[in-house]
């Protein structure tokens, strides 16, 4: 990152949350990696706001916790580490209560006076959806959303509601107070590199482009997998599901980075305006299509590698009864000219066999087979787009195993960002908050994107919840989710790269 980088304005970054986890574990050590690397401003303030008490001293010293168990840099300076804790300070302030912001306005007021900084004032809101719209309207009541001696951004945590009615009424509120080029919807697996490289290996390689269509790839696969399941969370996931955390947000905003078309320019808009033209061109769906081509899941107790994990119903805080999704599978397809007919199969879930999220383009067969004898589908060329972890991309295709005749054997060509360069690999916060210094709003969801990925599931979460005759179907822990889903692609030779049947230690797969 460091290459050709442009180093931000003086600020103050305003975390309201600052006590809760993400703060200590991803937004401090991400900050601190920006520091090391000279990529801060030369004056700044990270202040962080929370109902709790701290002198700026105790949260100083919980902070550089964060940063000595979390960072992922290969070093820790710890001249450096001083020097940058120095720039942390600390506001106890009652986010919905509209008589404490005078005092956080005073405290803004006072560090761009004593630095003669222009008043850039970033304000990340670490805190529950349901307090971005009050926070924003307290903010502008003192007169700290807008200036004509510097910039005011806000940065806002997913999910962006729950709904479709839900994220159109959050935009709307967050509009009465700041503009929407102000606001920076973060979704922390666009700021990943391999995401961001999707543009750069479509789009400046002339080898990719050409084929990038539905006349040579047969389906897109995107899989997003967690080995862990709700790990305490209970209470919290079963209000949400697999639908609203991944599908709505990460998982199609990375389909529309591999479906859009060419933008004019790398501006953030033109970017922004290819990718939500994806989502606008998603094929609605109906009811059948919602009966036949989502699948839904949950995971059962199983057995894994000699220890017993126990069911999602078995999870603290988690109903005996619960139809909450922990695994969802979809099939769907972008009416337009570039990807007419060709199917996207999405999934992602907790409890599978693995830690990995992946882009596959599965291209279509030889028109002619020539080598009768081996299994042809074992031979249709793939490329997989490694997003976490281990970054890279793999191309799969067939060559002549050495001896007499035409034995084909498939072979790979693998590589890794870490054979790149020996310099340190951003983590998504990092380039994201960088981003969000910068004002490149490029990698940041806008209002009518996250509208657009709503409609597309709103009829998924209404038959969801008006029909009790769908089912969800269990999983034993330890597998690739219900054996269901292989039947989401037809073709039995191009399925899923990890599929679902007979990969269970034990368990039988079951309806719930």
């Amino acid at each position: 990152m460091t290459c050709d980088m442009q180093k931000p304005q003086n600020m103050v970054i305003v975390i309201f949350g600052a006590s809760g986890d993400l703060t200590h574990r991803k937004l401090i050590p991400s900050l601190y990696a920006l520091y090391d690397q000279k990529m801060m401003p030369d004056h700044f303030l990270i202040l962080g706001v929370g109902r709790s008490s701290y002198t700026d001293q105790a949260f100083r010293d919980r902070m550089m916790q964060g940063v000595r168990s979390f960072s992922e840099l290969n070093h820790l300076n710890e001249s450096e580490l001083l020097q940058f804790q120095q720039s942390i300070a600390y506001q106890q302030l009652d986010p919905s209560k509209a008589e404490d912001f005078p005092r956080l306005k005073i405290r803004l007021d006072a560090w761009t006076e004593e630095t003669g900084s222009p008043a850039n004032y970033l304000y990340y809101l670490s805190l529950l959806p349901s307090a971005f719209a009050e926070i924003a309207s307290n903010l502008a009541a003192v007169g700290l959303n807008h200036s004509t001696d510097g910039f005011r951004r806000l940065v806002v945590e997913k999910p962006f509601g729950y709904d479709l009615e839900s994220g159109r009424k959050l935009n709307d509120d967050l509009h009465k107070a700041f503009e929407e080029s102000q606001i920076f919807r973060i979704d922390h697996y666009l700021g990943k590199e391999t995401v961001q490289n999707l543009l750069v290996m479509r789009f400046s390689n002339g080898i990719f482009e050409p084929l990038w269509n539905r006349n040579y790839i047969h389906h897109v696969e995107i899989t997003s997998a967690e080995s862990i399941g709700v790990e305490g969370r209970g209470g919290y996931y079963d209000g949400s599901g697999a639908l609203r955390d991944m599908l709505q947000n990460h998982l199609l905003q990375v389909a529309s980075f591999v479906a859009m078309e060419p933008p004019s320019s790398m501006d953030a808009d033109a970017i922004r305006n290819e990718t939500l033209k994806v989502l606008q061109s998603l094929k609605p769906l109906r009811n059948e299509d919602v009966a036949n081509h989502v699948i839904r899941g949950q995971y059962v107790g199983a057995h894994v590698r000699g220890n017993w994990l126990p069911g999602y119903r078995e999870e603290e805080g988690v109903p005996s009864d619960s139809r909450t999704e922990t695994y969802v599978a979809l099939k769907f397809f972008i009416d337009n000219w570039r990807w007419g007919g060709v199917p996207f199969y999405i999934r992602t879930g907790k409890r599978l066999p693995t830690r990995v999220t992946e882009v596959v383009i599965h291209f279509k067969p030889t028109p002619h087979t020539l080598f009768q004898r081996d299994h042809v589908c074992q031979h249709c060329n793939t490329l997989i787009i490694r997003i976490q972890p281990d970054e890279g991309i793999l191309m799969r295709f067939g060559m002549k195993q050495p001896g007499a005749g035409f034995h084909v054997k498939p072979v790979h060509m693998d590589f890794h960002y870490t054979e790149l360069s020996d310099q340190h690999l951003p983590s998504a916060y990092e380039r994201l908050l960088y981003d969000a210094m910068l004002g490149d709003s490029t990698l940041y969801a806008r209002a009518d994107a996250v509208e657009a990925a709503w409609q597309f599931v709103a009829p998924i979460q209404h038959m969801w919840k008006t029909d009790p005759g769908q089912k969800i179907h269990g999983y034993p822990a330890g597998t690739w989710g219900p054996e269901h889903a292989d039947g989401l692609i037809e073709d039995s030779c191009m399925g899923w790269r990890y599929p679902c049947k007979n990969l269970a230690d034990d368990g039988d797969y079951c309806e719930l």
